[in-house]
């Protein structure tokens, strides 16, 4: 479903992703662990669009996407859900919600019914359907942003940091969900500084080191690599 061929992305002189490949099948959940700084979320926003790239090829379904721009990736079936959660505080969850569908806006029945499946999906956001974006907890808040993301009817889901700032009780629901998502037969690529939970969810997954991957392998092989437990499964599975 997706492809990436010695994808380079750089912030004037500064080189943040150096030649990256990488694949990602269809139904997979793939995982990208690395320290902060590495050059994770430049590459899923590189994907998505949002950074411009500086030599190589983006590939979704076997076809170049390297120069399409965001909105036209989203119609093609990628959507981001943003480290930070990037939610509109001052709009309603509803609304949020809606803005996730804007490339669908002209199927109103098809919109509704995707949103009841997401307040399905996540009980408290119908409780706050009425409520503005900015008064939700940060847990509320992530929810809100992989909802809204999914409002697209996605093929390929980018989940930037899903647990990040997050009680332990919301990144174990948040991990259920992806689990959910996955047998659904959604394909994900997840960026995630918890290092063991992403793991212990990948179907395969690539270590990326100061915009380089260094290794690559299932989740379970990189589970049991002491290489990897070293730097990045200390007591609490969370990156260095």
């Amino acid at each position: 479903m997706l492809k990436l061929e010695s994808v380079r992305i750089a912030y004037g002189a500064i080189e943040a992703v150096k030649g990256v490949s990488l694949e990602v099948r269809a139904g997979e959940v793939v995982t990208i662990i690395g320290a902060n700084g590495a050059g994770k979320s430049t590459l899923l926003k590189g994907i998505a669009g949002l950074e411009r790239v500086a030599e190589g090829r983006i590939l979704i379904d076997g076809e170049d996407c390297t120069a399409v721009p965001p909105h036209r990736r989203v119609a093609r079936g990628v959507a981001l859900s943003p480290e930070g959660r990037g939610v509109f505080p001052d709009q309603t969850v509803r609304d949020n919600l809606l803005l996730g569908a804007y490339s669908r806006a002209a199927h109103k029945d098809e919109v509704e019914a995707a949103l009841q499946r997401e307040f399905q999906r996540f009980p408290r956001l119908k409780e706050r359907e009425h409520q503005t974006a900015g008064t939700l907890s940060g847990g509320e808040q992530q929810m809100l942003a992989m909802a809204r993301a999914l409002m697209s009817r996605p093929r390929l889901l980018l989940l930037d940091e899903p647990s990040l700032g997050l009680a332990p009780l919301i990144i174990v629901e948040i991990f259920r969900t992806i689990r959910s998502l996955r047998e659904s037969g959604l394909t994900i690529l997840l960026v995630e500084q918890m290092a063991r939970q992403a793991l212990g969810v990948a179907d395969r997954a690539y270590v990326l080191e100061t915009g380089r991957i260094t290794a690559q392998g299932s989740g379970r092989e990189l589970l049991d690599d002491p290489q990897v437990r070293a730097a990045y499964l200390g007591h609490h599975g969370a990156a260095s």
